[in-house]
């Protein structure tokens, strides 16, 4: 039987085994699927060592970057993200990377929660390896602006000039945002930890601003508490992302795309 993990640092509160779990029984694939601790300091020699039998790997925090430099090929997606979410072995034994967070990402927002993309203007905040990771699936939605901000703007400003040529994309401080928006995505890790960046309230407009937190937990997140205290028309957090990702990754292993609905709600369920 067909082995896959995902990897990370830490890894016992990782979703993704009985994601795929749900995705191997409702497709009728036959694989076995793990969640693997990887020293700090030893990611590569975990990586090798599953991939001498396992057909494939998700990778997690804080290993994609290193995943990245590690494989043999990588998808245009995993290129430009420059960090790698899922590996796959190829028949020649070589490492394919591909990066299918910003996949999930714009599938969520448009598929599950129903909105358009095209023709928005996005904040997207952060420009660490989460933010990078969906920028060009978000430009390839065709909004009206991509605007990264950052507390180090000009970090921000790398990215803008790495994604120019994708689309419409700017770079801003926290103290520059005046105007609302369509939609907020907070791509830092900042909720983990209970922290909000320091948003004006401005950005959102009663009714009309929509929220996404690629973070999730069993409890509204602190940054989507704070966007329905200023009257956000939605406020979503980052589990169907998840799932959704998840599904890239199935589809890309084993050539078949399962249906996430029932997945994400047998998630919601469990809590």
């Amino acid at each position: 039987m067909d082995r896959y993990a995902v990897i990370g640092n830490p890894i016992a509160h990782s979703k993704s085994p009985p994601i795929h779990g749900l995705f191997a029984r409702q497709t009728g694939e036959q694989l076995q699927y793990e969640a693997l601790l990887a020293p700090l300091d030893d990611f590569a020699g975990t990586l090798r060592d599953f991939l001498q039998e396992g057909r494939g790997v998700n990778v997690t925090v804080p290993f994609k970057e290193q995943a990245w430099a590690l494989v043999d090929s990588r998808t245009p997606a995993a290129e430009r993200a420059g960090a790698v979410n899922t590996i796959q072995r190829l028949d020649d034994g070589s490492l394919l990377g591909d990066n299918t967070d910003g996949k999930g990402l714009v599938r969520d927002i448009q598929h599950n929660a129903g909105l358009p993309l095209a023709g928005k203007r996005i904040l997207l905040i952060g420009a660490g390896g989460a933010a990078r990771g969906v920028i060009q699936p978000l430009l390839e939605a065709g909004p009206a602006q991509l605007c990264v901000v950052n507390r180090t703007v000009e970090k921000a400003e790398q990215l803008a000039m790495l994604f120019k040529d994708q689309g419409p994309i700017s770079a801003a401080g926290f103290d520059w945002l005046e105007e609302s928006v369509d939609l907020i995505i907070n791509a830092t890790s900042a909720s983990l930890d209970g922290q909000l960046p320091p948003l004006p309230p401005s950005l959102i407009r009663p009714g009309h601003t929509w929220c996404y937190d690629m973070m999730y937990a069993s409890e509204a997140t602190v940054f989507n508490r704070w966007a329905d205290e200023q009257g956000a028309a939605r406020c979503i957090d980052g589990l169907g992302m998840l799932v959704e990702q998840a599904a890239e990754a199935f589809f890309l292993w084993r050539g078949v795309r399962p249906d996430t609905a029932p997945v994400l709600a047998s998630l919601r369920q469990r809590g």
